[in-house]
């Protein structure tokens, strides 16, 4: 009964939106080919195998205590999967270095290689998944509050090395799945009060950068992600928005925007048409931010939408990588997956439903209140119909469905560890 609904509600949903210039089968497709890059860390709290007991620092925080988190390789796997069987799409998974297969053995982060990422990669393409990368400066004896901008020569060198073969092992991905991986490069370098050598911490992370760089790749893409501020470094970042918007802008590096690492009243959708000018790509971080870098999983709320229709109207959708990046540790984790990724892509659905070919021409014939009034319009279209007739040609649940199959999970699996 509930299938002839949906298509009911559908078929009504494409006459109304036919009436203002939309083709809602087109949108469907386009929605089909955005692939989200899920972020392996939700499952585990940012533990990883390399210590998974051990605590995290360099900025990092995930709060909260609900039973049942992943505690190894085969249950992280596990839960992703189960979380992917809810959500509508083919999509890719994002491995921090701190998750390779290490087969029980302490392998410190200067002498990881492609082959403790082998197993990832022949999973990955068993579920038809490609796979995402990301150095890890983090949770580290050697961390502290700087890493590649660290005046101690053997400490930089020990992070430098490490990012060089973060990216080895990118590459070593890319060609394994015939699809560039995305290597992202974040370090929590910074200080908790007043610097006074600003400068000089950035020329050295400019350096290490350099030396990062030097090697050329065909299979991986860098993308360097800057932030606001990080526990511990209140007062001082080195890598900021406008020190990675310079590199990336003159070295021809994508630069991710992360919605977490932003001023709270800031647009983060109005920096995409801007960054599209400069860099070749743009990779997405998206989060939720709640009075700061607090990664609450992702809602369909003002700005994660602002930010789905700016790239839609920037016709950006290749140009832009979407990743998602919270780390929820109070609520089922893999209800936290589903949750953020169906929000993200029922954001894009929207933007690619609106009605833009007329809300051009009002623009371009200065008709400002025919723009205003049927961007206000347009929000109350049958967009929901659409995306429940998304699922179900998925074949993922409709609705809220998976809310009951998740609690089953729960039950049978997460909370029996």
């Amino acid at each position: 009964m509930k299938e002839e609904l949906v298509k009911k509600a559908y078929d009504i949903a494409v006459e109304r939106y036919a009436a203002v210039g939309v083709d809602v089968n087109k949108a469907m497709e386009d929605l089909q080919k955005i692939s989200l890059s899920l972020h392996c860390w939700q499952a585990d709290d940012v533990a990883g195998f390399e210590n998974p007991d051990g605590e995290l620092s360099g900025g990092i925080q995930a709060t909260g205590n609900h039973p049942g988190k992943a505690r190894n390789l085969e249950e992280l796997r596990q839960d992703i999967l189960k979380a992917t069987s809810y959500i509508p799409g083919t999509h890719r998974l994002n491995l921090h270095a701190i998750y390779g297969d290490f087969g029980g053995k302490f392998v410190d982060r200067n002498e990881i290689e492609p082959k403790h990422f082998e197993s990832w990669m022949q999973w990955a393409k068993e579920n038809n998944m490609k796979l995402d990368f990301n150095s890890t400066s983090f949770s580290h004896p050697k961390s502290g509050s700087l890493t590649l901008a660290n005046p101690d020569d053997e400490i930089r060198n020990f992070w430098i090395e490490h990012t060089e073969r973060s990216r080895a092992i990118s590459e070593a991905m890319g060609i394994y799945q015939d699809s560039p991986c995305v290597m992202n490069l974040w370090i929590h370098d910074g200080s908790k009060d007043i610097t006074v050598n600003r400068l000089r911490y950035r020329e050295l992370l400019k350096e290490s950068l350099d030396k990062i760089f030097a090697t050329k790749y065909d299979h991986m893409k860098d993308c360097i992600e800057a932030k606001l501020f990080g526990i511990g470094a209140e007062s001082y970042t080195v890598g900021s928005y406008d020190f990675y918007l310079g590199y990336g802008a003159k070295n021809n590096k994508m630069v991710t925007l992360d919605t977490g690492h932003f001023h709270l009243t800031e647009s983060v959708a109005d920096k995409i048409s801007a960054l599209l000018l400069f860099t070749p790509e743009i990779m997405l971080h998206v989060s939720r931010p709640i009075r700061w870098d607090s990664d609450h999983v992702t809602t369909m709320n003002d700005d994660t939408l602002d930010l789905a229709k700016e790239i839609v109207r920037s016709n950006a959708l290749n140009k832009v990588n979407i990743g998602l990046d919270y780390f929820d540790a109070s609520i089922n984790r893999i209800g936290a997956y589903v949750i953020g990724s169906r929000a993200t892509q029922k954001c894009f659905l929207q933007a690619l439903l609106e009605p833009i070919a007329q809300l051009r021409e009002y623009e371009a014939n200065n008709q400002w209140f025919e723009r205003l009034a049927l961007l206000e319009e347009s929000k109350g279209l049958p967009w929901n119909a659409v995306w429940d007739m998304f699922c179900l040609k998925n074949n993922v649940p409709v609705g809220e469905e998976f809310i009951p199959e998740i609690q089953k999970y729960e039950q049978e699996v997460t909370f029996k560890r």
